[in-house]
């Protein structure tokens, strides 16, 4: 039975100090039991000589220094795993919050996940068919990669979060596909579009669901990821399953690390931002790929609102250095009602090439995608200089550019959120596109593919 101590000297906002404490370890999972009978869950955040410093993961109202008892666990924060997770949603902390019954897991894993050892990481190099034409065919995602997605407030990244977690799947096996969905504070109207959408399509059955929302602990918010992440290792490197990982919002995970490290009166880095997040969103990015030896796989969806809108930012900032790409949503483009408003130029997917071309995608993907870029940049360079110069300044050859920069926005980036189109369909309408221009400017395409798709109406 564990040894309770009732020496809280004082409770400051999610923290509280215990005096006195023995053999107790740092992360080790603690119970507080108020007066009444209640109990409540803390974890070991410092410890100094015979004190501990707990971080409280609910609410710290009621606690009472005189008559409340805290007893640790001699364990680190754990959760309960087992193929009955999917279909689920739960809380923060890993509660069951649909009314369905507990999961009786198969084996209880510790959150913090075990780190992956570089080299036995295998390099991601399948190709992940999201069913969005300026993903899949223009920034493409790749199994086992971290992929984030950089949005501003009030665009509509819980449209195009919902979307991929509808559409995505490996293509070409019949592997079992998986998503875990971790929101972190989200309102409980985005919470309900979420679930909603995801019944509806039947997407619920393959998916794992941890919802933490704004008026739940910071503390809750903080445990979220790390929550959602650790059934992610379950089912890819112990179900071999291929596992998307889709976590939206990692601005409102940062500002509560913000928050705890304040009260714990820490000095502050960039914006009051804790110095440690670069390391701590590692530890949370870093836990995504694949294994050698093992056929799963944890692919990864960050999902950040950019304060500001300013990708300077320490959350995107780091988010940049530690992912490989980013997909840009504009502001721009969503006043045009693009939808979904993918910028692509300042878009990047680093694992592309690894992704494409002949037995993945289509041979001529690389040559398309590098003459789509090309000519959507000319055409909004000609578009700029008509709003300066006026139209009758551009060449005929400028004006053509300026239409394909228009019709591309139109047709291949905004396609709805509830358009699915597979790679074949992706390429189709990037020729289509191609043909508005003479083949003479289609100097990033072989010979061989022009003859095959260029000619062809």
């Amino acid at each position: 039975m564990p040894k309770e101590y009732r020496t809280i000297e004082e409770v400051a906002g999610p923290l509280m100090l215990v005096r006195g404490v023995q053999n107790v370890t740092y992360d080790e999972l603690g119970e507080i039991e108020l007066a009444d009978g209640e109990k409540r869950r803390c974890k070991v955040l410092e410890i100094d000589g015979g004190n501990a410093l707990v971080q409280l993961f609910e609410a710290s109202t009621g606690i009472n220094l005189e008559s409340s008892k805290v007893r640790f666990l001699g364990r680190p924060m754990e959760l309960g795993v087992s193929e009955d997770m999917l279909s689920r949603i739960f809380n923060g902390l890993g509660r069951p919050i649909d009314g369905g019954p507990e999961i009786l897991p198969e084996k209880r894993m510790n959150v913090n996940g075990l780190p992956m050892n570089p080299a036995a990481r295998s390099y991601p190099q399948e190709f992940i068919q999201t069913g969005i034409s300026a993903i899949d065919g223009l920034n493409t995602l790749v199994r086992g990669q971290k992929l984030p997605i950089f949005s501003m407030s009030g665009l509509p990244h819980a449209n195009l979060a919902a979307q991929i977690a509808r559409q995505a799947k490996v293509r070409g096996t019949d592997e079992a596909f998986a998503v875990v969905f971790a929101a972190m504070g989200i309102t409980f109207e985005e919470a309900n579009f979420f679930m909603e959408s995801f019944r509806e399509t039947g997407a619920i059955d393959r998916s794992v669901m941890f919802i933490n929302l704004v008026n739940d602990p910071a503390v809750e918010r903080i445990a979220t990821p790390k929550m959602a992440l650790t059934a992610a290792e379950y089912l890819a490197f112990e179900k071999n399953m291929h596992v998307l990982v889709i976590m939206t919002d990692i601005t409102n995970y940062a500002d509560d690390l913000r928050e705890v490290s304040a009260a714990r009166k820490e000095v502050p880095g960039r914006r009051g931002y804790p110095g440690y997040m670069y390391t701590d969103l590692a530890s949370l990015y870093e836990r995504a790929g694949r294994q050698k030896g093992k056929s799963g796989s944890i692919t990864l969806i960050p999902i950040l609102t950019m304060p500001e809108d300013d990708k300077t930012h320490p959350i995107p900032d780091l988010t940049g250095y530690i992912t490989e790409g980013q997909i840009i949503l504009s502001r721009e483009l969503y006043r045009k009602n693009v939808s979904p408003p993918i910028d692509v130029l300042p878009s990047l997917s680093r694992l592309k090439d690894k992704g494409i071309g002949e037995g993945k995608t289509r041979a001529d993907h690389a040559d398309v995608m590098n003459q789509l870029f090309s000519a959507y940049a000319r055409g909004k360079e000609a578009k700029e200089l008509m709003v300066i110069l006026g139209e009758a300044a551009l060449t005929d050859m400028d004006k053509l550019y300026a239409k394909f920069a228009d019709e591309f926005e139109k047709e291949y980036v905004s396609q709805g959120y509830y358009t699915n189109r597979d790679i074949e369909e992706t390429m189709e309408i990037g020729w289509k596109l191609l043909r508005i221009l003479p083949r003479s400017e289609l100097k990033r395409i072989k010979d061989e593919f022009l003859d095959q798709y260029y000619d062809e109406k």
